[in-house]
């Protein structure tokens, strides 16, 4: 039997980024975590333990912030592009780069003072290599609830089963959200905008029988919506909210005093995809 190395790489995680753009008296503000991976000809550091092909991770973190000053940051994808091209060109033993970026959204309240949104954090993926370039983007922690127009029922019943079918109930979860573009060459700020515009607006417009059913509808809009994006994968935790019991204090309840479950919760996951979309050139899955 041999013992061999097996697929690996090494970065730097979650280098804490903010960039002040000054434009006169108007300053603009991006708040960024990014995390840098690498891999490639890197048996000789695992094996003996040279480090003759290692970039440190120190190293990246500082590219990080030099890049920040020499070349601004704009959108989250076309950082994380300039920086994992950048792995891959200088550095011959990396054979590819993967950049994680989340974006932090600050509102303006005046020319030079912000307030920082905690609805939802905007993500960016890419992932560079010697043949080929992906980028995903997504959100994180995108809270929504329909209070209405919502059901499930005709479910599987078992010995163990007590969930009582609903007809009427609330539909909540916090969407996380990939989708895959074609190419590298989207307008990403319009992109993300009109992505997210796409997974709200099907959630509120959606007659739901099942969280599934959102799902796909959810999908399906965003493709609709976007023709640069291939695919679009989602995680949608069902956010339960339970009828209280008013009955010992003598009260009725017309499905308007909600207790809001935290755990256990129900967790869909699916993908969408166009039947012509491109193959993933790498592992993507949230």
């Amino acid at each position: 039997m041999a013992i061999v190395l097996g697929p690996n790489r090494y970065g730097k995680a979650e280098t804490r980024l903010v960039r002040v753009h000054r434009d006169g008296e108007t300053h603009g503000l991006v708040d960024l975590n990014v995390s840098v991976a690498l891999s490639g000809d890197l048996t000789a550091t695992h094996l003996t333990g040279d480090n003759s092909g290692v970039l440190p991770t120190d190293t990246m973190k500082n590219t990080v912030y030099a890049f920040a000053r020499k070349h601004g940051v704009g959108e989250p994808e076309a950082f994380a592009l300039l920086l994992a091209r950048h792995f891959v060109v200088t550095q011959p033993q990396v054979h590819g780069a993967k950049v994680s970026i989340e974006s932090f959204t600050w509102d303006r309240l005046g020319p030079h003072s912000f307030r920082r949104r905690g609805d939802h954090t905007r993500t960016t993926v890419v992932t560079v290599t010697e043949q080929a370039t992906q980028v995903v983007s997504g959100v994180t922690g995108l809270v929504l609830l329909n209070s209405t127009d919502s059901e499930f029922h005709g479910f599987v019943e078992d010995e163990f089963t007590t969930l009582p079918p609903a007809t009427d109930r609330i539909l909540a979860t916090a969407v996380d959200a990939r989708w895959r573009h074609r190419d590298d060459g989207a307008d990403w700020a319009k992109s993300y905008e009109g992505a997210l515009d796409a997974l709200v607006g099907a959630f509120v417009d959606t007659y739901s029988y099942s969280l599934q059913q959102t799902l796909y509808a959810m999908g399906s809009r965003l493709l609709e919506a976007r023709p640069e994006v291939a695919e679009v994968r989602l995680a949608l935790p069902n956010k339960h909210h339970y009828l209280a019991d008013l009955s010992p204090f003598g009260l009725d309840n017309p499905n308007e005093v909600f207790i809001a479950g935290d755990r256990p919760y129900g967790l869909i996951e699916g993908s969408v995809t166009r039947d012509d979309a491109p193959p993933a050139t790498a592992g993507w899955w949230l």
